[in-house]
Parts: structure tokens; sequence; C-alpha cells
């Protein structure tokens, strides 16, 4: 799919979802839309916020905060809050595949994507009763490579 297929696909998934809740169709909650199309696959909030501003569109975090939400509730973002850290949004329209591993380095904070098949079917596999699986993310927690080697570094000095 097309960047321009994957944001008119997420434009009518929000424009269905508010008019069945029957919520506003404000230009606000599309601007974001765009936006959150413009940033990269994982945002925060401050990211964003910086990207609107720098836009020039303002609008102020308790708005961001509230859209994000929505647009989490309507199926178009996956919220993920990695090891107490601030949280952090990732589009689900347009992200080719939303199973994978998230490894998470505890000293740097960064987050690498990993995708395994065989441990991913195998958690897909689970039925559990009465609950039907979307989607299955797995996080795990270590010291990457670079952080390993700078550790190294400072012992040995």
């Amino acid at each position: 799919m097309t960047e321009a297929k994957n944001r008119q696909d997420a434009k009518d998934v929000l424009t269905h979802y508010l008019e069945s809740k029957h919520l506003r169709k404000t230009p606000e909650r599309y601007a974001i839309l765009d936006k959150v199309f413009e940033m990269g696959r994982r945002f925060d909030i401050n990211k964003l916020s910086e990207s609107m501003e720098s836009s020039s569109y303002h609008v102020c975090k308790a708005t961001l905060y509230n859209v994000l939400q929505l647009f989490t509730d309507a199926g178009l973002l996956v919220k993920q809050q990695f090891d107490g850290k601030n949280a952090q949004y990732e589009r689900v329209i347009g992200n080719t595949s939303i199973n994978y591993l998230h490894l998470v380095c505890k000293q740097c904070g960064k987050i690498k994507d990993v995708k395994s098949p065989e441990s991913l079917n195998e958690l897909t596999k689970i039925k559990f009763r009465m609950f039907h699986t979307d989607y299955v993310q797995t996080y795990v927690y270590g010291i990457c490579s670079t952080c390993m080697r700078k550790n190294k570094k400072t012992i040995t000095n």
C-alpha cells in the first residue's frame, strides 16, 4: 500500500469512528492525523507537539493527549509504555506488521523492533477463551551491544 492510500484509509477509519460515536469531525483532529503520518513509525507526544509547532499549527498538549487517545480507541494507533518512560505511539494503519518483539535497552532506552516469526506464530496460535487477539507485542528488556561496549570500556579503564 502506498503512503497516500494508508493516509486516506486512516482518514476513512477516523471519519467512520467519529460518526459512530457522534463526535465532531474537527479540522484539528484531521490535521493531527496528517502529522501522525509524517512522523516516524514510533513517536511520543513531545515529538508530535514540536512537529505541529514547526508547521505553525499550535495545539496544546492536553488536546494532543485527548486526540491520541481517540486515535487509539479508533484503532489507528497503539500506545506503548517502555520501562516506565514516556508513552510512545505507533501507527497501526500502514504498518506492514505490528507483530514483533521490542528489544528495549534499559541503559540508553533505545528500542529495536525484531520480527521473530517462529516465536510470534506460537503466541498467535494461543486461543484465549472469550477473547479475540488482534495483534501480539512482546517486550524484551536488557542491554544493547553499544551500551555493553561502553560499559566494558568503563570497567577496563
